[in-house]
């Protein structure tokens, strides 16, 4: 008998994930209150010891020690105290070992429903230690099932239970599915222990990291702050305690392979890892990143940050996004500025005096009249003592010779001929074309005087007219020679 009951301990432990001193424990304090019930007063202190080696029970009483015994489930005669306590008096409190023979059905139910709410709470307890233990740290578990918006997660012992407001925009649960969460809460609770968990949490992003990359796990890389947007972007300051290593390079790997398996973990969240800087503009200027800052000012608790103009929609982000992380890193309230809104900023709130200096210093240098010519001297001109006579050379035209006349003809019939053939092709062009053509105005011939004599085209023409006759018998000759080469070129043909 003894050993069955050994054995049901030993089974109870473990079905229930107990120690076998838990399990012991309750059965004690079932045996207290089914011996209680039938064998002592409502009130008496008792105490029950169960062997661990042999299961034997032995119950203590509480009772007092007298001359006369009256109830003996209370009373105790002084010859007995003493075999347990020599120094035991009149009066005196003695636990005396007072195990009943055997205990009534009653008692068997009672200490049966005892046993099992003490496993329970037992149970409850180990449960919650266990969890308690893993606040703040991450679990992985299967979704058992979804209910009203939330997701109970079976995590072997116990469930845990992922609320609306901790679960990730754009993720998609189903039953069956593995997810790494984060605990944030462990409470007791009537009904066990309640898990509450997060997909969401900064901290979250922080485990994973520690995860994956095993120099922020060794803690040769820290990470000083972490701004999330579950399921949009974040963002991750890093630093390094040791000199000669590259915390970005790190954190994101060969090739990006680290950073990748988080992201991938995060369903395609999109992570931006940041260098810290003690310098805090250049801090604020690294959380901006991939955006381009110019330059950063620091005013209470306002950072102005000048960036380019075509860089100035990266800096803020889409909806702002990118500015707002950036403003959660860092801690500072940023205002973010293209570097044409400054300079218009700039030029409004420059004083008028340094304009009038510029348009001074730019104004053309004019000639300035002496202080000591009167404006009399100036206007009235000097009167001349004699007459000055002027002389013009007279120009004596002299004739063309043949050979400079036939020159002339040909080159104004080559001119007039271009002329024809682009108006042709050109409708209404011809007087621009005949204004770019070549036309000879003048022609300077040496006189014997060794002077020069100018000759213009117009002149000739006007003043020997009898040359026109020659003009046309010339033109006919030339006309018919051309055509009397064509024509010989297409008989040979």
């Amino acid at each position: 008998m003894k050993s069955d009951f050994l054995l049901a301990i030993t089974q109870l432990s473990a079905e229930k994930n107990l120690s076998k001193e838990v399990v012991l424990t309750a059965v004690e304090s079932a045996l207290v209150s089914a011996y209680r019930k039938e064998h002592f007063h409502l009130n008496q202190n008792l105490t029950v010891k169960i062997s661990p080696t042999t299961g034997k029970v032995e119950v203590w009483a509480e009772k007092m020690v007298v001359e006369k015994v009256e109830d003996d489930r209370k009373d105790v005669l002084l010859a007995q105290a003493t075999k347990v306590n020599p120094e035991a008096k009149l009066g005196d409190l003695l636990m005396i070992e007072s195990t009943p023979e055997n205990a009534g059905r009653i008692a068997a139910q009672t200490a049966k429903q005892v046993i099992l709410q003490r496993l329970h709470e037992a149970e409850h307890s180990a449960i919650f230690e266990e969890y308690a233990g893993k606040s703040n740290d991450i679990i992985t578990g299967v979704i058992q099932r979804i209910e009203a918006k939330q997701v109970y997660i079976n995590l072997g012992r116990t469930e845990a239970i992922l609320p609306p407001n901790e679960q990730t925009s754009g993720e998609r649960y189903r039953i069956g599915q593995r997810l790494r969460v984060y605990v944030v809460e462990v409470a007791r609770t009537p009904k066990g222990p309640k898990v509450m968990v997060s997909r969401s949490h900064p901290h979250l992003l922080r485990r994973l990291f520690e995860l994956e990359i095993p120099e922020v796990f060794n803690g040769i890389v820290e990470i000083k702050s972490i701004s999330r947007e579950a399921g949009f972007r974040s963002k991750v300051a890093v630093a390094a305690r040791q000199e000669g290593i590259d915390p970005v390079g790190c954190c994101v790997g060969l090739r990006g392979i680290r950073i990748q398996n988080i992201v991938n973990e995060l369903n395609g969240e999109k992570i931006d890892v940041v260098a810290w800087n003690k310098d805090v503009p250049a801090f604020i200027a690294n959380s901006l990143s991939p955006a381009q800052v110019l330059n950063v000012e620091l005013n209470n608790d306002v950072a102005t940050v000048v960036v380019p103009d075509k860089h100035l929609s990266l800096a803020i982000g889409k909806d702002g996004q990118n500015a707002r992380l950036a403003a959660k890193l860092t801690g500072w309230r940023i205002d973010i500025k293209s570097a044409s809104a400054v300079e218009a900023e700039r030029a409004a709130k420059a004083p008028p005096k340094v304009e009038v200096k510029l348009k001074e210093a730019t104004a053309p240098v004019q000639t300035e009249i002496p202080a000591q010519a009167e404006p009399a001297a100036i206007a009235e001109p000097m009167p001349l003592k004699e007459p000055v006579a002027q002389t013009v050379p007279v120009v004596q035209e002299k004739p063309l010779t043949p050979a400079e006349q036939d020159l002339l003809d040909e080159m104004i019939a080559d001119s007039k001929e271009e002329a024809a053939k682009i108006e042709e092709k050109e409708e209404g062009q011809a007087e621009t074309v005949l204004s770019s053509t070549f036309i000879p105005r003048r022609i300077i011939q040496p006189r014997d005087e060794g002077k020069t004599t100018i000759r213009f085209a117009e002149d000739i023409f006007t003043n020997r007219p009898g040359r026109t006759e020659d003009k046309s018998r010339k033109k006919k000759k030339k006309h018919t020679s051309k055509g009397k080469a064509s024509g010989g070129g297409d008989d040979e043909g």
